[in-house]
């Protein structure tokens, strides 16, 4: 699966926040700050990455939905990638 365009840049703005946090998170720790600060910075650096994960199994089951309307795709390949979507899905879970 391939991102493109909007959703791309929408998944790469995401994990470059949260990698923003992380390193907050870390700088937070080294610095000593509260406990309750740095777990906040961590929860939400872990919101980021569930959302950029998300929103590629979005993505992917966007592509999978046309590619079965479309008729690309035979029955048994459609179950193989709804059970892929799934397990990505529970992944994050």
């Amino acid at each position: 699966m391939e991102l493109e365009g909007d959703d791309l840049k929408a998944v790469l703005n995401r994990l470059r926040r949260a990698q923003g946090q992380i390193a907050g998170v870390i700088r937070m720790i080294e610095e000593g700050r509260d406990c309750e600060d740095v777990v906040t910075q961590l929860a939400a650096a872990s919101r980021a990455l569930d959302r950029a994960g998300f929103a590629i199994i979005a993505t992917g089951l966007q592509k999978c939905v046309a590619d079965i309307e479309a008729g690309r795709t035979n029955g048994e390949e459609a179950t193989r990638m709804r059970t892929r979507m799934e397990k990505l899905f529970l992944s994050l879970a």
